[in-house]
């Protein structure tokens, strides 16, 4: 869920190196949350995982896709439709985990695109009217369509309403945290944009370990937004941009398939 070089003038841009870091810690605590949850015994004990390091993944690939939409792509609609294609191939594996009800749900990715082209548009729409470019009534109408699309999709996405939401809401805290500057009331402005997002991660989860860790995992990255990231160091060793793509359908793939064989091999013989 990398993002392709942008044009943004460098004075808008913070330092990504981080996102570097991040890749290879949200890949191994969506991992560990997985196999905790749908492989480990239940004898193992391991449910504290799944509400401790688990709830690190969705809240980090959401930041990273915040950041890369806001500050390191041209075209955050195209970005998006990179991660759709990624929810598209991993969709069959992910259906066959098994769940507690039949109901189709779309993978994560499905809510990561969606949730960056609902914050991509509504940046988008509040700039052009800032330049005069646009009406405000076609302003407030194209975000009550979005609105709309958020409130219907909600119920069929992984991480619901809620997730949705995090991604244009990190964005909008994102931006204003790296231009606050030194000013006293541009800082306490900022400080108030990160409020919506904090609460809507701390309403993702239904125990409190849950609430922590999403939430934590939220103020971390808006702290990197306010200039913590300049002082994150590169990363030597990137992760292989087909590793991190294939990852998320291919680590699905393996689980069903081990299911399956162990489900097979459960079976009495005839």
């Amino acid at each position: 869920m990398s993002a392709t070089a942008s044009a943004v003038p460098d004075t808008f841009r913070p330092a990504s190196a981080w996102t570097a870091w991040g890749q290879w810690l949200a890949l191994a605590t969506m991992t560990i949350d997985h196999l905790t949850r749908y492989v480990a015994p239940d004898s193992w004990q391991l449910d504290w995982a799944g509400s401790s390091i688990g709830r690190i993944a969705f809240p980090l690939f959401a930041a990273m896709v915040a950041w890369h939409g806001l500050f390191n792509t041209r075209n955050p609609q195209r970005y998006a439709r990179r991660i759709l294609i990624i929810g598209l191939a991993a969709q069959i594996p992910y259906m066959m985990m098994p769940r507690a009800s039949d109901a189709l749900i779309l993978n994560v990715c499905f809510t990561l695109a969606a949730g960056l082209a609902g914050g991509a548009w509504l940046r988008e729409l509040a700039t052009r009217q800032r330049r005069g470019e646009l009406a405000a009534h076609w302003t407030a109408l194209g975000a009550a369509a979005t609105l709309v699309v958020w409130y219907l999709l909600g119920d069929w996405v992984e991480y619901g309403h809620n997730g949705l939401l995090l991604i244009p809401l990190l964005m909008f805290a994102m931006h204003h945290l790296s231009q606050a500057g030194s000013h006293l009331s541009a800082r306490l402005l900022a400080a108030a944009a990160a409020f919506p997002a904090l609460w809507v991660a701390g309403q993702m989860n239904a125990s409190d370990m849950a609430k922590s860790f999403t939430v934590a995992t939220c103020l971390a990255v808006l702290l990197l937004a306010a200039g913590a990231a300049q002082r994150v160091p590169p990363l030597g060793t990137l992760m292989p941009r087909r590793l991190w793509l294939a990852w998320y359908p291919g680590h699905f793939a393996l689980i069903a398939a081990w299911l399956w064989v162990m489900g097979a091999a459960s079976w009495p013989l005839a």
